[in-house]
């Protein structure tokens, strides 16, 4: 496993942000195989399927990392995984230099897609995220359903901006895509029952259903707003993509 925490300095956003990015490498199991026809190397197969991670209200790019074990998922699955700093701006274009909309739209996929070894399919790209990162992926995701193979909100704080005019309201988005008869990204929707969120959730599925549009939901449980919740989520959620890039279906031991 490789993680790299990146500073760059960013043309949308103006100044240097940092980013901490989970590229699959050889892994001590890999490294211990004696048989000379199996001897690990660092020369990539083909580029990796990618996952857009976004944290939620309060965190950074490097939250993910400390509180899950997204590091081990990311590496079972030969899955590279983005994860940025987006302050508490909803990922969303706030003020005259904090674009945050762009950033994660056009200027992060561009920098990552030259810089580390990542598919730019959309059959390989995806998005998810949890709290304030649900609100983000939802955005983002269904603004742009032609990008991203599948999202997934956790915990999503999907009511975030309800009412406003303009891109970031969850149920223009949806309602836009219903009307011109898009296509949607296949969803993945996870709340726990005793979290504060859950019934903006329930409402949301119920809203997606009675429009006929699929999404697979995990409302589960015992569970608050936190990150034990969250850690479970994204494990499942990987596991389930329908992928049909090189790597698919090769679980990997770590």
């Amino acid at each position: 496993m490789a993680r790299m925490t990146c500073n760059f300095i960013s043309y949308v956003l103006k100044r240097a942000v940092d980013i901490t990015v989970i590229i699959p490498t050889t892994t001590i199991p890999e490294s211990l195989v004696n048989d000379p026809k199996q001897k690990p190397t660092h020369v990539i197969e083909e580029k990796y399927p990618v996952l857009y991670l976004l944290h939620g209200y309060g965190n950074n790019h490097a939250t993910w990392a400390g509180y899950s074990r997204i590091e081990l998922y990311a590496e079972e699955n030969n899955m590279a995984v983005v994860m940025l700093s987006a302050e508490n701006k909803a990922y969303n274009n706030v003020s005259q230099e904090d674009h945050y909309y762009d950033f994660l739209s056009d200027e992060l996929p561009e920098f990552i897609a030259s810089m580390f070894p990542v598919s730019t399919r959309k059959e390989d790209t995806y998005i998810a995220g949890l709290s304030m990162g649900g609100y983000g992926t939802l955005v983002h995701g269904l603004t742009h359903p032609e990008r991203f193979q599948a999202i997934g909100s956790f915990s999503g704080a999907v009511s975030m901006l309800n009412g406003k005019e303009g891109t970031y309201d969850v149920m223009n988005i949806i309602k836009h895509l219903l009307e011109t008869k898009q296509p949607f990204p296949h969803m993945y929707i996870a709340c726990g029952k005793e979290d504060f969120l859950y019934d903006a959730n329930v409402q949301l599925i119920e809203y997606l259903k009675n429009n006929d549009v699929p999404v697979t939901v995990d409302f589960v449980e015992g569970y608050t707003h936190e990150w034990r919740f969250w850690d479970m989520e994204v494990e499942r959620f990987l596991d389930w993509l329908d992928r049909t890039d090189h790597y698919a279906g090769q679980k990997r031991k770590v």
